[in-house]
């Protein structure tokens, strides 16, 4: 259940979200020239940081959540073959031929969260790596074609679920999407599996991530010592796509694709 009250953002808000999601989105084109053999996870980091700070923004994930005794320590998530999600960068990580890694980015922007992810590959991935990294992605984009007014979340999660076991992966559960806005983490929370027709029903205004995690073998995960590391329980690849979506009063726009790219607002 959500602990979090869901907030509907004005127009003004939701431009101040596309200027953050248009950052975040910049940010990954950046780096993704950088996503090579031999290159470290912390070059990416500091990478991402420079630029960040360059534009007048701030990493969210830096020092996230204030006040914690366990803040995250870096300014990106790095998260790399087995590693579900929240991968601490680090200059002992080398990035090597055939891995694949999720690099999850949040600017901060003039007080608003651009949130977004993407898996690259690290040279030539197997066919296997490819597969569950391209079906990850069109799981993304099968929930994002299930929002609507009046849809419900659990519309979301099952398009995302029926795809990705329809193809032999499974759905995490223990990570879900959330609300986002000038709070990183609010209401509600999506998560990527589900049943149509339950679950909160989808309103205009309601801005959230959508950010499919799909493991080769089990869905269940584990937490690393540092806390915050998530990996698949049984040590097999993991891929995640995200995009920060809106619904509009006909529809879905994806505030964290650039225009170029738009296949269709709207309708996805």
């Amino acid at each position: 259940m959500d602990q979090e009250p869901i907030v509907l953002l004005s127009s003004r808000e939701i431009e101040k979200m596309r200027q953050a999601g248009r950052m975040a989105a910049e940010l990954l084109d950046y780096l993704e020239p950088m996503v090579q053999s031999g290159v470290s996870t912390l070059e990416l980091n500091d990478a991402a940081e420079e630029w960040t700070q360059a534009r007048g923004a701030k990493s969210a994930p830096l020092g996230y959540p204030s006040g914690s005794d366990n803040p995250f320590p870096k300014s990106i998530c790095t998260s790399v073959n087995e590693v579900v999600c929240h991968g601490i960068p680090s200059a002992k990580q080398i990035l090597r031929d055939g891995d694949i890694i999720n690099i999850d980015v949040t600017p901060l922007l003039d007080g608003y969260h651009g949130d977004t992810s993407r898996t690259f590959f690290v040279g030539e991935p197997s066919p296997l790596a490819r597969k569950l990294v391209e079906v990850t992605e069109e799981c993304m984009w099968r929930g994002i074609r299930a929002v609507k007014p009046g849809a419900r979340i659990g519309d979301i999660g099952a398009a995302i679920q029926e795809y990705a076991e329809a193809n032999g992966f499974s759905v995490v559960r223990d990570f879900v999407g959330h609300g986002v806005g000038r709070i990183f983490h609010s209401g509600p929370q999506i998560p990527h599996y589900g049943t149509r027709g339950k679950g909160k029903k989808l309103r205009p205004g309601m801005v959230f991530t959508i950010e499919p995690m799909i493991n080769e073998g089990t869905y269940e995960v584990e937490i690393l010592a540092d806390k915050w590391t998530a990996v698949t329980k049984d040590r097999k690849l993991s891929a995640q796509f995200e995009h920060t979506i809106a619904v509009t009063q006909d529809g879905v726009e994806v505030l964290t694709l650039l225009p170029e790219r738009v296949p269709a607002v709207g309708t996805v």
